[in-house]
Protein backbone atom coordinates (compact mmCIF):
# COMPACT_ATOMS: atom_id res chain seq x y z
CA UNK A 1 0.00 0.00 0.00
CA UNK A 2 1.02 3.42 -0.88
CA UNK A 3 1.99 6.06 1.19
CA UNK A 4 -0.76 8.19 0.01
CA UNK A 5 -3.26 5.76 0.08
CA UNK A 6 -2.13 5.11 3.66
CA UNK A 7 -2.97 8.28 5.03
CA UNK A 8 -6.16 8.55 2.91
CA UNK A 9 -7.46 5.55 4.57
CA UNK A 10 -6.20 7.17 7.94
CA UNK A 11 -7.93 10.28 7.29
CA UNK A 12 -11.42 8.21 6.20
CA UNK A 13 -11.38 6.29 9.58
CA UNK A 14 -11.42 9.51 11.26
CA UNK A 15 -14.51 10.97 9.40
CA UNK A 16 -16.16 7.34 10.75
CA UNK A 17 -14.96 7.63 13.71
CA UNK A 18 -17.00 11.40 13.46
CA UNK A 19 -19.93 10.29 11.33
CA UNK A 20 -20.72 7.58 13.77
CA UNK A 21 -19.65 8.27 16.89
CA UNK A 22 -19.86 11.89 17.96
CA UNK A 23 -21.01 12.88 21.74
CA UNK A 24 -24.04 14.13 21.31
CA UNK A 25 -27.08 11.84 20.87
CA UNK A 26 -30.42 12.86 18.64
CA UNK A 27 -33.75 11.89 18.85
CA UNK A 28 -36.26 11.73 16.04
CA UNK A 29 -39.01 14.63 16.55
CA UNK A 30 -42.33 14.16 18.27
CA UNK A 31 -44.25 14.77 15.02
CA UNK A 32 -41.95 11.51 13.11
CA UNK A 33 -42.80 9.68 16.04
CA UNK A 34 -46.45 10.36 15.69
CA UNK A 35 -46.30 9.67 11.95
CA UNK A 36 -44.38 6.18 12.72
CA UNK A 37 -47.21 4.96 15.23
CA UNK A 38 -49.68 5.86 12.29
CA UNK A 39 -47.71 3.99 10.06
CA UNK A 40 -47.40 1.38 12.24
CA UNK A 41 -50.74 0.55 12.89
CA UNK A 42 -51.93 1.16 9.23
CA UNK A 43 -50.13 -1.67 8.56
CA UNK A 44 -50.27 -3.60 11.96
CA UNK A 45 -52.82 -6.35 9.92
CA UNK A 46 -51.28 -6.20 6.66
CA UNK A 47 -47.71 -7.48 8.14
CA UNK A 48 -49.52 -9.91 10.61
CA UNK A 49 -50.55 -11.43 7.20
CA UNK A 50 -47.27 -11.40 5.32
CA UNK A 51 -45.78 -13.09 8.20
CA UNK A 52 -48.43 -15.82 8.47
CA UNK A 53 -48.23 -16.44 4.78
CA UNK A 54 -44.03 -16.52 4.89
CA UNK A 55 -44.64 -18.85 8.45
CA UNK A 56 -47.29 -21.60 6.60
CA UNK A 57 -44.32 -21.65 3.10
CA UNK A 58 -40.77 -21.90 4.77
CA UNK A 59 -37.89 -22.17 2.62
CA UNK A 60 -34.59 -23.75 3.86
CA UNK A 61 -31.21 -22.13 2.79
CA UNK A 62 -30.33 -21.08 -0.42
CA UNK A 63 -33.79 -22.50 -1.71
CA UNK A 64 -35.97 -19.25 -0.57
CA UNK A 65 -37.38 -18.49 -3.93
CA UNK A 66 -40.69 -18.18 -3.27
CA UNK A 67 -40.07 -15.92 -0.45
CA UNK A 68 -38.25 -13.77 -2.37
CA UNK A 69 -40.32 -13.01 -4.94
CA UNK A 70 -43.01 -12.25 -1.94
CA UNK A 71 -40.27 -9.52 -0.74
CA UNK A 72 -39.24 -8.34 -4.12
CA UNK A 73 -42.78 -7.71 -4.92
CA UNK A 74 -43.48 -6.08 -1.97
CA UNK A 75 -40.60 -3.59 -1.72
CA UNK A 76 -41.29 -2.75 -5.44
CA UNK A 77 -44.80 -1.41 -4.81
CA UNK A 78 -43.31 0.23 -2.12
CA UNK A 79 -41.06 2.24 -4.81
CA UNK A 80 -37.83 0.95 -3.30
CA UNK A 81 -35.12 0.28 -5.98
CA UNK A 82 -34.86 -3.70 -6.32
CA UNK A 83 -32.38 -5.93 -6.92
CA UNK A 84 -32.53 -9.77 -6.95
CA UNK A 85 -30.71 -12.94 -7.48
CA UNK A 86 -28.15 -11.82 -5.02
CA UNK A 87 -26.56 -14.79 -3.12
CA UNK A 88 -28.64 -17.10 -5.08
CA UNK A 89 -32.07 -15.51 -3.75
CA UNK A 90 -31.04 -13.02 -1.76
CA UNK A 91 -32.99 -9.58 -2.55
CA UNK A 92 -32.13 -5.89 -1.60
CA UNK A 93 -34.18 -3.03 -1.55
CA UNK A 94 -33.07 0.56 -1.65
CA UNK A 95 -35.16 3.25 -0.22
CA UNK A 96 -33.32 7.32 -1.03
CA UNK A 97 -34.69 9.57 0.93
CA UNK A 98 -35.66 12.95 0.25
CA UNK A 99 -32.64 14.47 1.22
CA UNK A 100 -29.13 13.96 1.03
CA UNK A 101 -27.08 12.11 3.28
CA UNK A 102 -25.64 8.21 4.01
CA UNK A 103 -26.63 5.12 3.37
CA UNK A 104 -27.19 2.70 6.79
CA UNK A 105 -28.76 -0.80 6.32
CA UNK A 106 -30.88 -3.31 8.12
CA UNK A 107 -30.61 -7.30 7.45
CA UNK A 108 -33.10 -9.45 7.74
CA UNK A 109 -32.91 -13.72 7.08
CA UNK A 110 -35.39 -15.07 5.54
CA UNK A 111 -34.43 -19.40 5.32
CA UNK A 112 -36.15 -21.69 7.81
CA UNK A 113 -34.95 -25.07 9.42
CA UNK A 114 -35.40 -28.54 7.83
CA UNK A 115 -38.00 -29.54 11.75
CA UNK A 116 -41.32 -31.00 10.99
CA UNK A 117 -43.69 -28.25 13.17
CA UNK A 118 -46.16 -29.52 15.84
CA UNK A 119 -48.02 -26.80 16.14
CA UNK A 120 -51.21 -27.14 15.40
CA UNK A 121 -52.49 -23.20 14.97
CA UNK A 122 -54.29 -22.30 11.22
CA UNK A 123 -51.13 -20.82 9.44
CA UNK A 124 -48.58 -23.60 10.32
CA UNK A 125 -45.97 -24.21 7.43
CA UNK A 126 -47.51 -26.43 4.98
CA UNK A 127 -44.47 -27.71 3.52
CA UNK A 128 -43.54 -31.10 5.54
CA UNK A 129 -40.16 -31.22 7.13
CA UNK A 130 -39.46 -27.45 6.91
CA UNK A 131 -40.15 -25.07 9.84
CA UNK A 132 -39.77 -20.85 10.58
CA UNK A 133 -38.61 -22.68 14.05
CA UNK A 134 -35.87 -19.86 14.42
CA UNK A 135 -38.33 -16.65 13.51
CA UNK A 136 -36.77 -15.57 10.00
CA UNK A 137 -40.37 -14.92 9.38
CA UNK A 138 -41.01 -12.42 12.00
CA UNK A 139 -37.71 -10.56 10.78
CA UNK A 140 -38.60 -10.45 7.08
CA UNK A 141 -42.04 -9.42 8.30
CA UNK A 142 -40.55 -6.10 10.56
CA UNK A 143 -38.27 -5.66 8.09
CA UNK A 144 -41.04 -5.21 5.36
CA UNK A 145 -42.96 -3.61 7.90
CA UNK A 146 -40.01 -1.16 8.49
CA UNK A 147 -39.85 -0.45 4.80
CA UNK A 148 -43.95 0.31 4.20
CA UNK A 149 -43.56 2.96 7.63
CA UNK A 150 -40.12 4.65 6.42
CA UNK A 151 -41.83 4.98 2.74
CA UNK A 152 -44.24 6.64 3.30
CA UNK A 153 -41.86 9.20 5.24
CA UNK A 154 -39.53 9.80 2.28
CA UNK A 155 -39.23 13.45 2.28
CA UNK A 156 -37.72 13.27 6.24
CA UNK A 157 -35.30 10.87 5.38
CA UNK A 158 -32.11 11.86 5.69
CA UNK A 159 -29.82 9.64 3.31
CA UNK A 160 -30.65 5.84 2.03
CA UNK A 161 -31.57 3.02 3.63
CA UNK A 162 -30.90 -0.17 2.14
CA UNK A 163 -32.81 -3.43 3.26
CA UNK A 164 -31.21 -6.67 2.96
CA UNK A 165 -32.75 -9.90 2.86
CA UNK A 166 -30.83 -12.53 3.19
CA UNK A 167 -30.36 -16.22 2.69
CA UNK A 168 -28.93 -19.30 4.18
CA UNK A 169 -28.36 -17.57 7.68
CA UNK A 170 -28.70 -21.03 9.05
CA UNK A 171 -25.85 -22.31 6.96
CA UNK A 172 -25.98 -22.99 2.88
CA UNK A 173 -26.34 -26.67 2.06
CA UNK A 174 -23.28 -28.69 1.33
CA UNK A 175 -20.66 -28.01 -1.50
CA UNK A 176 -22.91 -24.73 -1.61
CA UNK A 177 -21.93 -21.07 -0.75
CA UNK A 178 -24.28 -18.85 0.75
CA UNK A 179 -25.59 -16.01 3.35
CA UNK A 180 -24.29 -12.98 4.62
CA UNK A 181 -20.48 -13.89 3.32
CA UNK A 182 -21.08 -14.35 -0.34
CA UNK A 183 -23.88 -11.14 -0.03
CA UNK A 184 -20.94 -8.85 0.61
CA UNK A 185 -18.99 -10.59 -1.56
CA UNK A 186 -21.22 -9.96 -4.56
CA UNK A 187 -20.78 -6.37 -2.94
CA UNK A 188 -24.11 -5.72 -0.94
CA UNK A 189 -22.68 -3.34 1.10
CA UNK A 190 -21.62 -1.18 -1.95
CA UNK A 191 -23.47 1.72 -4.63
CA UNK A 192 -24.21 3.01 -2.69
CA UNK A 193 -21.74 2.02 0.37
CA UNK A 194 -23.14 1.52 3.61
CA UNK A 195 -22.11 3.14 7.08
CA UNK A 196 -23.85 0.89 9.21
CA UNK A 197 -25.93 -1.75 9.58
CA UNK A 198 -28.70 -3.33 11.60
CA UNK A 199 -30.09 -6.58 12.67
CA UNK A 200 -32.55 -8.19 14.81
CA UNK A 201 -33.18 -11.48 16.41
CA UNK A 202 -36.23 -12.78 17.65
CA UNK A 203 -35.60 -13.75 21.76
CA UNK A 204 -37.70 -16.26 23.90
CA UNK A 205 -36.25 -15.75 27.02
CA UNK A 206 -38.02 -11.55 26.86
CA UNK A 207 -41.26 -10.63 26.71
CA UNK A 208 -42.94 -8.69 24.49
CA UNK A 209 -41.82 -5.26 24.68
CA UNK A 210 -38.60 -5.61 26.44
CA UNK A 211 -35.36 -5.52 24.01
CA UNK A 212 -32.01 -7.18 24.99
CA UNK A 213 -29.01 -5.94 23.98
CA UNK A 214 -24.47 -6.34 24.82
CA UNK A 215 -21.91 -4.16 23.51
CA UNK A 216 -19.08 -5.74 22.31
CA UNK A 217 -18.99 -9.82 21.54
CA UNK A 218 -22.73 -10.33 21.52
CA UNK A 219 -22.85 -14.05 20.28
CA UNK A 220 -20.17 -16.73 19.80
CA UNK A 221 -18.21 -18.16 16.94
CA UNK A 222 -19.51 -21.58 15.47
CA UNK A 223 -16.84 -23.68 13.87
CA UNK A 224 -17.43 -27.15 12.51
CA UNK A 225 -15.34 -30.88 12.75
CA UNK A 226 -15.47 -33.96 11.50
CA UNK A 227 -13.06 -36.67 13.11
CA UNK A 228 -12.66 -39.92 11.79
CA UNK A 229 -11.30 -42.95 14.27
CA UNK A 230 -9.50 -45.85 12.49
CA UNK A 231 -9.65 -49.15 14.24
CA UNK A 232 -9.26 -52.63 13.34
CA UNK A 233 -12.06 -54.99 13.13
CA UNK A 234 -12.88 -58.24 14.93
CA UNK A 235 -15.56 -60.76 16.39
CA UNK A 236 -17.07 -59.31 19.13
CA UNK A 237 -16.55 -62.22 21.12
CA UNK A 238 -12.33 -61.64 20.67
CA UNK A 239 -12.08 -57.94 20.83
CA UNK A 240 -7.68 -58.18 21.68
CA UNK A 241 -7.48 -59.34 17.91
CA UNK A 242 -9.41 -55.84 16.76
CA UNK A 243 -8.96 -51.61 17.75
CA UNK A 244 -12.75 -51.05 18.69
CA UNK A 245 -12.85 -47.59 17.40
CA UNK A 246 -16.41 -47.18 19.21
CA UNK A 247 -14.31 -47.34 22.55
CA UNK A 248 -11.68 -44.73 20.94
CA UNK A 249 -14.61 -42.66 20.58
CA UNK A 250 -16.13 -42.87 23.84
CA UNK A 251 -13.25 -41.95 24.86
CA UNK A 252 -13.01 -38.55 22.95
CA UNK A 253 -16.21 -37.67 23.10
CA UNK A 254 -15.67 -37.97 27.49
CA UNK A 255 -12.03 -36.44 27.23
CA UNK A 256 -13.15 -33.51 25.00
CA UNK A 257 -15.50 -32.09 27.85
CA UNK A 258 -12.52 -32.77 30.08
CA UNK A 259 -9.46 -31.83 28.17
CA UNK A 260 -10.53 -27.79 27.43
CA UNK A 261 -12.31 -27.32 30.90
CA UNK A 262 -8.39 -27.67 32.07
CA UNK A 263 -6.19 -26.75 29.31
CA UNK A 264 -7.67 -23.18 28.68
CA UNK A 265 -8.87 -20.42 30.83
CA UNK A 266 -12.04 -21.24 32.38
CA UNK A 267 -13.07 -17.64 32.71
CA UNK A 268 -13.23 -18.01 28.62
CA UNK A 269 -16.62 -19.37 27.49
CA UNK A 270 -15.94 -22.33 25.32
CA UNK A 271 -18.45 -25.06 24.47
CA UNK A 272 -17.64 -27.95 22.40
CA UNK A 273 -20.32 -31.04 21.45
CA UNK A 274 -20.35 -34.01 19.40
CA UNK A 275 -23.58 -33.82 17.76
CA UNK A 276 -23.54 -36.45 15.28
CA UNK A 277 -21.91 -40.09 15.66
CA UNK A 278 -21.61 -43.03 12.95
CA UNK A 279 -20.30 -46.20 13.51
CA UNK A 280 -20.05 -50.24 13.26
CA UNK A 281 -21.69 -52.39 11.08
CA UNK A 282 -23.62 -55.15 13.20
CA UNK A 283 -23.39 -56.07 17.05
CA UNK A 284 -20.83 -58.83 17.13
CA UNK A 285 -18.55 -57.08 14.88
CA UNK A 286 -15.87 -55.10 16.10
CA UNK A 287 -16.33 -51.41 14.80
CA UNK A 288 -13.38 -50.59 12.80
CA UNK A 289 -14.37 -46.75 11.92
CA UNK A 290 -16.27 -43.99 13.48
CA UNK A 291 -17.47 -40.48 11.98
CA UNK A 292 -18.04 -37.81 14.53
CA UNK A 293 -19.40 -34.42 13.84
CA UNK A 294 -19.35 -31.28 16.02
CA UNK A 295 -19.57 -27.75 16.91
CA UNK A 296 -16.98 -25.61 18.37
CA UNK A 297 -18.61 -21.98 20.26
CA UNK A 298 -16.38 -19.35 21.76
CA UNK A 299 -16.32 -15.73 22.38
CA UNK A 300 -13.05 -15.10 22.37
CA UNK A 301 -10.82 -14.84 19.04
CA UNK A 302 -7.49 -16.05 20.85
CA UNK A 303 -9.20 -18.88 22.52
CA UNK A 304 -10.89 -19.73 19.11
CA UNK A 305 -7.27 -19.96 16.88
CA UNK A 306 -5.89 -22.65 19.86
CA UNK A 307 -8.91 -25.03 19.34
CA UNK A 308 -8.27 -26.85 16.48
CA UNK A 309 -4.17 -27.33 17.36
CA UNK A 310 -5.17 -28.74 20.68
CA UNK A 311 -7.72 -30.90 19.26
CA UNK A 312 -5.08 -32.26 17.24
CA UNK A 313 -3.14 -33.07 20.35
CA UNK A 314 -6.25 -34.49 22.03
CA UNK A 315 -6.88 -37.16 19.51
CA UNK A 316 -3.55 -38.07 18.50
CA UNK A 317 -2.65 -39.05 22.06
CA UNK A 318 -5.94 -41.15 22.62
CA UNK A 319 -5.91 -43.19 19.69
CA UNK A 320 -1.82 -43.31 20.22
CA UNK A 321 -2.81 -45.00 23.33
CA UNK A 322 -5.42 -47.58 21.72
CA UNK A 323 -3.49 -48.43 18.90
CA UNK A 324 -5.64 -46.49 16.14
CA UNK A 325 -5.42 -43.84 13.97
CA UNK A 326 -7.47 -40.33 13.70
CA UNK A 327 -7.74 -37.85 11.05
CA UNK A 328 -9.38 -33.86 11.69
CA UNK A 329 -11.12 -31.61 9.08
CA UNK A 330 -11.76 -28.51 11.05
CA UNK A 331 -13.59 -26.12 9.50
CA UNK A 332 -14.00 -21.94 10.67
CA UNK A 333 -17.44 -21.60 9.86
CA UNK A 334 -19.04 -17.68 11.45
CA UNK A 335 -17.24 -15.85 13.54
CA UNK A 336 -18.43 -13.97 16.62
CA UNK A 337 -21.07 -11.38 16.45
CA UNK A 338 -19.50 -7.46 17.57
CA UNK A 339 -21.53 -5.18 18.55
CA UNK A 340 -19.21 -2.02 18.01
CA UNK A 341 -19.63 -0.19 21.52
CA UNK A 342 -18.59 2.89 20.39
CA UNK A 343 -21.92 2.83 18.05
CA UNK A 344 -23.86 1.11 20.78
CA UNK A 345 -23.34 3.65 23.10
CA UNK A 346 -24.56 6.43 20.49
CA UNK A 347 -27.57 4.23 19.14
CA UNK A 348 -28.96 3.28 22.97
CA UNK A 349 -30.59 6.55 23.86
CA UNK A 350 -32.33 6.28 20.41
CA UNK A 351 -33.84 2.41 21.36
CA UNK A 352 -34.46 3.57 24.81
CA UNK A 353 -36.97 6.29 23.36
CA UNK A 354 -38.94 3.93 20.86
CA UNK A 355 -39.65 1.21 23.44
CA UNK A 356 -38.61 3.06 27.14
CA UNK A 357 -35.76 2.88 28.78
CA UNK A 358 -37.49 0.66 31.41
CA UNK A 359 -37.60 -2.04 28.47
CA UNK A 360 -34.12 -2.68 27.52
CA UNK A 361 -31.96 -5.34 29.41
CA UNK A 362 -27.97 -6.27 29.01
CA UNK A 363 -27.81 -9.67 27.98
CA UNK A 364 -24.64 -11.45 28.66
CA UNK A 365 -22.90 -13.45 25.99
CA UNK A 366 -24.45 -15.80 24.12
CA UNK A 367 -23.27 -18.83 22.84
CA UNK A 368 -25.56 -19.25 19.68
CA UNK A 369 -23.74 -17.64 16.67
CA UNK A 370 -24.96 -15.40 14.00
CA UNK A 371 -23.82 -14.85 10.46
CA UNK A 372 -24.46 -11.08 10.77
CA UNK A 373 -20.85 -11.26 12.08
CA UNK A 374 -19.77 -11.21 8.56
CA UNK A 375 -21.54 -7.29 8.45
CA UNK A 376 -19.91 -6.38 11.68
CA UNK A 377 -16.43 -7.20 10.30
CA UNK A 378 -16.75 -4.73 7.87
CA UNK A 379 -19.03 -2.13 9.26
CA UNK A 380 -20.41 -0.32 12.86
CA UNK A 381 -22.96 -2.78 13.25
CA UNK A 382 -25.86 -3.64 15.98
CA UNK A 383 -27.91 -6.97 16.54
CA UNK A 384 -30.49 -6.41 19.30
CA UNK A 385 -33.00 -9.00 21.02
CA UNK A 386 -36.45 -8.69 20.50
CA UNK A 387 -38.71 -10.22 23.21
CA UNK A 388 -41.07 -12.41 21.82
CA UNK A 389 -42.11 -14.12 25.04
CA UNK A 390 -46.21 -13.62 25.53
CA UNK A 391 -45.91 -12.58 29.36
CA UNK A 392 -47.18 -15.09 32.00
CA UNK A 393 -46.91 -18.40 29.63
CA UNK A 394 -44.56 -20.75 28.56
CA UNK A 395 -41.92 -20.24 25.52
CA UNK A 396 -40.69 -22.75 23.53
CA UNK A 397 -37.00 -22.04 22.36
CA UNK A 398 -35.76 -21.39 19.32
CA UNK A 399 -35.03 -24.48 16.70
CA UNK A 400 -38.23 -26.28 18.37
CA UNK A 401 -40.71 -28.05 16.98
CA UNK A 402 -43.07 -26.29 19.24
CA UNK A 403 -41.88 -23.07 18.65
CA UNK A 404 -44.24 -19.87 18.52
CA UNK A 405 -43.07 -16.29 18.81
CA UNK A 406 -46.08 -13.74 19.79
CA UNK A 407 -46.90 -11.79 17.11
CA UNK A 408 -47.30 -8.56 19.61
CA UNK A 409 -44.01 -8.22 18.98
CA UNK A 410 -43.63 -6.86 15.49
CA UNK A 411 -44.84 -3.55 16.32
CA UNK A 412 -42.51 -3.45 18.71
CA UNK A 413 -39.83 -4.70 16.52
CA UNK A 414 -40.82 -2.04 13.79
CA UNK A 415 -40.51 0.87 15.80
CA UNK A 416 -37.21 -0.04 16.98
CA UNK A 417 -35.66 -0.47 13.77
CA UNK A 418 -37.69 2.88 12.32
CA UNK A 419 -36.20 4.95 15.63
CA UNK A 420 -32.56 3.48 15.01
CA UNK A 421 -32.09 3.91 11.13
CA UNK A 422 -33.66 7.47 11.38
CA UNK A 423 -31.64 8.35 14.28
CA UNK A 424 -28.63 6.98 12.68
CA UNK A 425 -29.01 9.14 9.58
CA UNK A 426 -30.04 12.53 11.57
CA UNK A 427 -27.03 12.14 13.45
CA UNK A 428 -25.28 12.79 10.37
CA UNK A 429 -27.50 15.69 8.79
CA UNK A 430 -24.70 18.81 9.06
CA UNK A 431 -21.87 16.53 7.93
CA UNK A 432 -21.97 18.28 3.98
CA UNK A 433 -19.44 15.99 2.23
CA UNK A 434 -17.65 12.53 2.33
CA UNK A 435 -13.82 11.58 2.09
CA UNK A 436 -14.64 8.30 0.39
CA UNK A 437 -14.49 9.84 -2.92
CA UNK A 438 -10.39 11.16 -2.45
CA UNK A 439 -9.66 7.12 -1.83
CA UNK A 440 -8.73 5.19 -5.44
Amino acid sequence: MGRKRYVLILVYLLYLSTFFFPVQSWSIDQKTRQSIEQEIEKYRAEIIKIRRFIHMNPEVSNREFETAKLVASKLSSLGLEVKTGIARTGVVGLLRGNQPGPTVAIRADMDALPIQEHNTFPYRSLNPGVMHACGHDIHTSIALGTAMVLSSLKDRIKGNIKFIFQPAEEGPPPDEEGGASLMIKEGVLDNPPVRAIFALHVWPDLEVGKIGYNSGYFFASSDNFVITIKGKSAHGARPQEGIDAIVVAGEIITGLQVYFKRALDPSEPLVVTVGKIQGGNRSNIIADRVVMEGTVRTIDEQTRSKVAIMMETFLKGITQAYGATYSLAYEYATPALYNHPDFVRVVLPGLASAVGKQNLIQIKPQMVAEDFAFFAEKIPAFMFLLGVKTPGQPSAPLHSPYFNPDEKAIPVGIRAMCHLVLNALEQQASLKSSPTEKIQ
